[in-house]
């Protein structure tokens, strides 16, 4: 049989399938998602998933460390608290764990990249993310413009504390533009905001809901976008891009590939991405039940994630990523 191309040529080998290979995973566009909480002597897994940690401040600066040593540069913090209220006053908390873990983190690893969770819902007690208008009826109203005056000046809080990463996760009209001018007034110009430009109404959040300890009233439809639509990323992405956003994110990531592909197409910035609790919830369980191996359908995923166009990838599997990198 003569046959003028032939693409098994470009596979016989693992020389020539990495020489020839589209997609590379950097250990330097990876970031890792770390909840930080009241208390000492802590470190918790969420039940499903091992990797998605809690820590008390002491714990976390020794996993901090022990992420450093395996290559990870970027961490992105979260607040994990019992004190919620309507207000969602402990946000505001200039000696809450996390913001002593922004300023002690920035100390102690001043080479390690920080990120910060920029949204109400760990801190209210109805769940959302915003500020909630509760009304005569018994229905309720996230209030936007009220909630992007609170996220910024959370914003404001967590540069001053050191972060040089804010990531408004929300998904009200004009926060990057709220936060944007907020941290500029303050002289904070060299602040990067990396907006969860795409962030969907999506049942992949449970875990990181557990995690939270959240009580959710309702849902978030009202604020998060519909998963059936496409074009209407493409419309925050010019809102987010206008208002000066530095690195825009789709959320959830490997359900929503086509939409961080049109994100790297249109978008004149990096495009992240988040592989969610429920994504990783998914490989966990699967693997547990022996229906596949689980280096492998990790890697394959983030592969997935980065082949449709992600620049950043934020995953509770980044030391796993590492450590799989090793042997590659």
């Amino acid at each position: 049989m003569k046959l003028n191309h032939r693409p098994r040529r470009l596979r016989q080998s693992p020389f020539i399938r990495d020489l020839v290979r589209e997609t590379e995973i950097s250990l330097s566009k990876i970031c890792l998602p770390l909840f930080v909480t009241d208390g000492k002597n802590i470190e918790k897994s969420n039940k499903n998933i091992p990797s998605l940690m809690t820590f008390s401040l002491d714990r976390l600066l020794k996993y901090v460390e022990s992420a450093k040593k395996e290559g990870i540069k970027f961490v992105l913090l979260f607040g994990v608290t019992e004190k919620r209220n309507a207000k969602a006053s402990e946000a505001f908390n200039p000696n809450s764990p996390l913001m002593k873990a922004i300023s002690e983190i920035r100390s102690k690893f001043p080479e390690m990249i920080v990120g910060t969770d920029i949204a109400l819902d760990p801190y209210t007690d109805h769940g959302h993310d915003g500020l909630c208008k509760i009304k005569s009826s018994g229905d309720y109203e996230i209030l936007n413009d009220e909630t992007v005056e609170a996220l910024s000046k959370m914003s404001l809080m967590h540069a001053k504390a050191g972060a040089q990463i804010v990531s408004p996760s929300d998904m009200m009209d004009g926060r990057v533009l709220g936060i944007r001018e907020a941290l500029d007034e303050e002289n904070f110009q060299k602040t990067i905001i990396l907006s969860y430009t795409a962030k969907y109404a999506s049942c992949l959040y449970g875990p990181f809901r557990d995690t939270l300890g959240a009580n959710l009233i309702g849902d978030k439809k009202t604020y998060q976008m519909d998963p059936a639509n496409r074009k209407e990323a493409l419309r925050e992405l010019k809102l987010d891009l206008c208002e000066g956003a530095d690195i825009v994110m789709v959320k959830p990531a490997s359900w929503y590939l086509d939409v961080i592909a049109d994100f790297k197409r249109e978008s004149s910035v990096p495009v992240a991405a988040y592989h969610v609790s429920g994504e990783a919830a998914l490989i966990e369980l699967g693997a547990k039940a022996k229906l596949f191996d689980r280096d492998r359908a990790i890697l394959e995923s983030s592969t997935a994630i980065f082949r449709a166009g992600a620049d950043i990838l934020v995953t509770y599997f980044a030391k796993d990523l590492a450590r799989i990198l090793k042997r590659h």
